[in-house]
């Protein structure tokens, strides 16, 4: 069975998908991140950040509650979720991280934890990656040939280079054959045909994103 370490970031609450004491854990909380999950009952194995968002008190809390490692980030060259997501690979060794928290707020920090996997030192671990809130789920892939299964509360499929690449989308409602991408562009509104899909890119990092409309996600 695959290890999937869930990790809480600092995203605004009305954006997570779900109570997240219903989400099977490991979890690692970043920064504020970590407060929250202690709040709701759920013991962090692992805490990271500078923690410039809490009190000492709070932070306190937090390492009382901690069953697992605190990583303080000693500089400012990564984000405090760049760092937790190192730090789990590192150390946890899981085969999937989701995150959660990362969406929603400041669009800063939306484009830094979309651009996370562009940088080196983390694309290793993209296809490991996954972003989830109310409406969306974002998974990135590496150049290949990939069949992807519908989720079954999402309607809409956007394909995402991040990358120059050509993609090839051979099955989709809005199929493409081996369109070349210079810049970053979101393919949106597609949608699968049937239960899975499939596609093939030659280079770069792709993301997919699956997604439902805002008044499904409060139904």
């Amino acid at each position: 069975m695959a290890t999937i370490v869930n990790l809480l970031v600092g995203g605004p609450t009305a954006n997570y998908p779900a109570d997240l004491t219903t989400i099977p854990g490991p979890w690692v909380g970043a920064d504020c991140g970590a407060l929250r999950l202690v709040k709701r009952g759920i013991q962090p194995v692992m805490v990271v950040g500078d923690f410039d968002s809490i009190d000492a008190a709070e932070l306190q809390t937090v390492k009382d509650a901690l069953v697992g490692a605190i990583v303080v980030k000693p500089d400012q060259d990564h984000t405090d979720t760049q760092l937790a997501i190192k730090s789990i690979f590192e150390q946890l060794q899981p085969d999937a991280v989701h995150l959660y928290g990362a969406t929603g707020g400041r669009l800063d920090h939306l484009l830094a934890n979309m651009w996370l996997v562009l940088d080196p030192v983390f694309r290793q671990w993209a296809p490991q990656i996954k972003l989830i809130d109310k409406q969306n789920s974002v998974q990135f892939f590496l150049p290949g040939d990939y069949q992807i299964t519908k989720e079954a509360d999402k309607r809409y499929l956007a394909f995402v280079p991040l990358m120059p690449m050509h993609l090839t989308l051979p099955d989709e409602k809005y199929q493409l054959d081996a369109a070349y991408n210079a810049y970053p562009i979101s393919w949106a509104s597609n949608e699968f045909s049937g239960n899975t899909g499939h596609f093939s890119f030659d280079a770069g990092v792709l993301a997919v994103i699956q997604s439902r409309d805002d008044s499904m996600a409060d139904a």
